[in-house]
């Protein structure tokens, strides 16, 4: 009886399949483009120049899609970050490596505020933006005790560093950064956080 399912399901497979991280890939830069709206299963196969079958072959369903995609901007845009800064030694150099990394601007900048958008509709998606959210700003905070600011100085400071984070990227979204903006924003920083 294995070995029944076993061909039958090969069988059923798609001719010409495209690996489950090109359609998260794909669908992520939509995703950061035009949102839901950009999710289109038709269009995406024709772009990765294969059948929209292969798109049911990973997923079940749009949703369970879309919950890849997300996963996908956490392990890319919060664990990665965290994980490069916390190969820093000192508390000061996690902070520039994390301002360094941070304020980077990413070409997919619009994810957010269409996961925002997405998360009115489907209220789970809220509670993992809030979850990321406290996340950053508790690492944030841990690393600012780390330099040597108190829990509650941290704290308040790690809210502020988040909330400047969020109008900065607001503010260039469709302008060009500037080359030392590393250089800018720390000057910036340094007026709220003494580091």
């Amino acid at each position: 009886m294995f070995a029944f399912i076993k061909r039958n399901r090969l069988n059923n497979m798609p001719k010409i399949i495209a690996k489950k991280q090109d359609w998260i890939i794909l669908g992520y830069k939509l995703f950061a483009e035009q949102g839901v709206a950009g999710i289109v299963v038709e269009k995406m196969a024709k772009k990765l120049k294969v059948n929209k079958s292969s798109f049911y072959w990973h997923f079940k369903t749009k949703k369970a899609f879309i919950e890849e995609i997300v996963s996908f901007w956490i392990t890319t845009n919060t664990n990665q970050i965290i994980s490069m800064t916390n190969s820093e030694k000192s508390g000061k150099e996690k902070f520039e490596k994390l301002i360094e990394l941070s304020f980077k601007k990413e070409p997919f900048l619009d994810f957010n505020f269409f996961l925002k958008r997405y998360a009115l509709k489907v209220k789970n998606i809220q509670l993992v933006i809030d979850k990321i959210d406290n996340q950053r700003v508790e690492y944030t905070k841990n690393i600012l005790k780390e330099i040597g600011f108190n829990e509650n100085d941290a704290k308040i400071k790690a809210l502020l560093f988040y909330k400047y984070l969020i109008g900065y990227h607001e503010m260039i979204r469709y302008k060009k950064q500037s080359v030392n903006y590393t250089k800018e924003v720390k000057t910036e920083i340094n007026q709220f956080i003494k580091f």
